[in-house]
């Protein structure tokens, strides 16, 4: 019996953070014996806002992999397949765009959130970068992918998906593509070094790839409890950037940890520096297995054109049904 397939993807802008990992990735990687896995290398959607420095996106995809493949994707049990290899998802994306409303992406829920976020120093006020919901759609459906993992702030633009579908299927033919449905994952909410959603936009993020010196020096510079003034004051765990990186990445701690820092037994400076220690041991054996990967681009670029051609025979069937019901053939 076919497994039911699966599509995600993640924009290739620059070294993946302990966000992503904790947020995605590993949710990702437990999908893969269930499901029949499409991760996209979504470079498309990186020059939508990396078009005056492409070059960023290029030196990206390596690390994406080595990325993947340290947090536990396994190209031999999924498809990792780069965006621009299949040029079906640009022409399905074309035919979409010819009945997706404009007035449907300007309510997108991210689409302000993103110009905001990179605004101040990315040109996103572009075509594509209104049109990327029609783009996404295209990603998904070209698999006729049957679920995509979100987690719960991302339904809305599933859902905008979902609409395309529903319309694709109603102006042309109801049986091309399946709606497809959310898978929802738990994912763990880890802010930046500042408090604020971890991003490299924001400058705040901690790399998979961190050398132990980095991690340390980042953790020692993290926004701890805005209600603790002084060493001598109760702490309050809940409250503080720190503690939901000991819940994620050093369960074993937490009780302790919450209870010296609530009775002022040890102060943010002591938490900080026992954090760091906690997250150069966890990243250890994701440091080594990118370095491994990285040290092997012939593999990463194995890797790459086995996806791609896996990816574009099953892209190509589903465009030539919808080049049939188009009547383009």
């Amino acid at each position: 019996m076919a497994k039911e397939r699966i599509y995600s993807a993640m924009r290739p802008t620059g070294p993946l953070h302990l966000g992503n990992l904790v947020g995605a990735l590993q949710n990702w990687a437990a999908l893969q014996d269930d499901y029949e896995c499409f991760w996209g290398i979504a470079d498309y959607h990186a020059l939508m806002s990396e078009h005056n420095d492409p070059q960023v996106i290029s030196d990206a995809i390596p690390e994406m992999v080595a990325d993947w493949i340290a947090a536990g994707l396994d190209p031999k049990r999924a498809t990792f397949a780069r965006q621009s290899d299949v040029p079906q998802h640009a022409e399905l994306f074309t035919v979409l765009a010819c009945i997706t409303p404009v007035s449907w992406l300007e309510r997108c829920p991210t689409y302000k959130e993103q110009l905001q976020e990179l605004g101040g120093t990315r040109d996103v006020r572009n075509y594509g970068f209104l049109g990327y919901p029609v783009l996404q759609a295209a990603d998904i459906i070209v698999y006729k992918a049957t679920a995509v993992p979100v987690g719960e702030d991302q339904l809305a633009h599933l859902e905008l998906t979902r609409e395309i579908v529903r319309k694709f299927n109603s102006v042309f033919a109801e049986d091309v593509f399946p709606e497809p449905k959310a898978k929802l994952t738990r994912a763990a909410r880890l802010l930046g070094l500042d408090g604020r959603k971890m991003s490299k936009s924001y400058d705040n993020a901690l790399y998979m790839g961190d050398e132990p010196q980095a991690i340390r020096k980042k953790v020692m510079s993290m926004l701890t409890d805005p209600k603790r003034p002084r060493r001598a004051d109760p702490g309050h765990p809940d409250e503080c950037n720190l503690f939901p990186y000991y819940v994620i990445f050093a369960q074993e701690a937490t009780e302790s940890v919450r209870k010296e820092c609530v009775s002022a037994q040890r102060g943010c400076v002591d938490c900080k520096k026992q954090l760091a220690e906690e997250l150069v041991r966890y990243t250890e054996p994701l440091r080594s297995k990118r370095k491994e990967v990285l040290q092997d681009p012939d593999y990463i670029r194995d890797v790459l054109s086995d996806g791609a051609r896996h990816a574009r025979e099953v892209a190509s069937q589903t465009m030539k049904e919808v080049r049939e019901v188009i009547k383009f053939l």
